[in-house]
C-alpha cells in the first residue's frame, strides 16, 4: 500500500478506513473493532478516520476500547471537530451548529484523546466551514494544539477555496489536507476548482463517500454497466473500480472507505488490482456525466 506524506513527520496510507458507521454495527465489542482494524493492517491500511460526532459522539469511545498498545503503535488517527448537534454530550443544545472557538477546539481535542486513549492525534480536521468563524481565533487555536504536542497536523473538511485561504491566512501551521466528497457520483470537485486548488499546492485531498454512500454499488444505469465491465475484466467488484478511479488522479486522492462488513474491509486493496488507463477513466467519467466530454 502506497503512503502519502502530508508533512515530514506524518504520512497516511493511500486508502483510509472511515469509522463514521462504527456505532451502527450490531457488534461494537473491542474484539470486533480490533478485527476490523487488523483486517486493514493486513493490507497496509494504517489510517483510521474518526470525528467527535460520529455515532452520536460515541464512535471515538467505541474505537478507543478496541485499541491495544500494539495497534496504537501501527496506526494513524484522524479525527474532526466543530459540529455541535443535540445528542450525546451536547443533548441540551437547542439547535445543530458549528463551533470553531478556541474553547471548543481545545475541549474537543481533550475529549478525543481521552475517549480514544491516545497521547496524540495525528491529524485534526475542522469538520465543516463555520459561517461565524473568527479566523484569527480558530487559526490560533489550531496552532496551539499543534504546539502543545496534542495534535501532529491539522487540516479541514468540506472547505471551499475561500474558506481555506481565510483560515490559513491566520495560521503559522500549514493546513495539510481537505477532506471533501469525491466519487463517480459526486465528481464536481474535479471541475469546480476544489481539487485543482489543492493539486496546484501539492496538498493531497481526502475523499469521503467514495462509493456515493453505497449508491454506486446498486446503480442500474450506464455508469453501473460501465463499472461492471471494468470489474469483470479485472476480476474485482464495483467498489474496487470506483476507488481505483479516484486513485488514478494525479492529485494523490486518499479515499475514505466506510463499512462494518469485515469481508468488504478485506477487499479494500482490490482497487490496486484495477488497470485504470486514461481511456477507462474517461469511459467511467462519460457514463457518470451522462454525455461525452465537450
Amino acid at each position: 500500500m502506497d503512503r502519502i506524506e502530508l508533512q515530514p513527520d506524518l504520512s497516511l496510507s493511500r486508502i483510509v478506513y472511515g469509522m463514521w458507521r462504527l456505532g451502527d454495527d450490531t457488534d461494537t465489542s473491542p474484539a470486533h473493532v480490533q478485527a476490523k482494524i487488523e483486517a486493514c493492517l493486513e493490507q497496509g491500511i494504517t489510517t483510521m478516520d474518526q470525528a467527535d460526532i460520529y455515532g452520536g459522539y460515541m464512535a471515538e469511545e467505541i474505537m478507543g476500547a478496541g485499541l491495544t498498545q500494539s495497534i496504537k503503535d501501527q496506526i494513524e488517527v484522524v479525527t474532526k471537530c466543530d459540529i455541535v448537534a443535540p445528542m450525546g454530550r451536547y443533548a441540551d443544545a437547542k439547535v445543530k451548529y458549528y463551533d470553531t472557538s478556541r474553547a471548543h477546539i481545545l475541549a474537543s481535542v481533550d475529549h478525543s484523546l481521552r475517549l480514544m486513549g491516545l497521547d496524540k492525534i495525528d491529524l485534526l480536521l475542522v469538520h465543516r466551514p463555520d459561517p461565524l468563524m473568527d479566523h484569527n481565533e480558530t487559526g490560533a487555536a489550531l496552532d496551539e494544539v499543534v504546539a502543545s504536542g496534542k495534535v501532529r497536523a491539522v487540516g479541514v473538511s468540506n472547505f471551499k477555496l475561500h474558506d481555506w485561504t481565510l483560515l490559513q491566512s491566520a495560521m503559522k501551521t500549514k493546513l495539510v489536507t481537505n477532506q471533501i466528497e469525491l466519487s463517480l457520483g459526486a465528481h464536481q470537485g474535479f471541475t469546480n476548482g476544489d481539487v485543482a486548488y489543492l493539486q496546484e499546492r501539492g496538498i493531497p485531498p481526502m475523499a469521503w463517500s467514495p462509493l456515493g454512500g453505497g449508491a454506486l454499488m446498486t446503480a442500474d444505469d450506464d455508469l453501473g454497466r460501465a463499472m461492471d465491465a471494468v470489474a469483470k475484466a479485472d476480476g474485482v467488484d464495483r467498489a474496487a473500480v470506483a476507488v481505483a478511479w479516484l486513485l488514478a488522479h494525479p492529485a494523490r486522492i486518499m479515499p475514505v472507505m466506510g463499512t462494518n462488513n469485515i469481508n468488504r474491509i478485506k477487499g479494500f486493496s482490490d482497487a490496486l488490482k484495477v488497470d485504470m488507463t486514461r481511456e477507462r477513466w474517461f469511459e467511467l467519467y462519460t457514463a457518470a456525466l451522462g454525455d461525452e466530454v465537450p
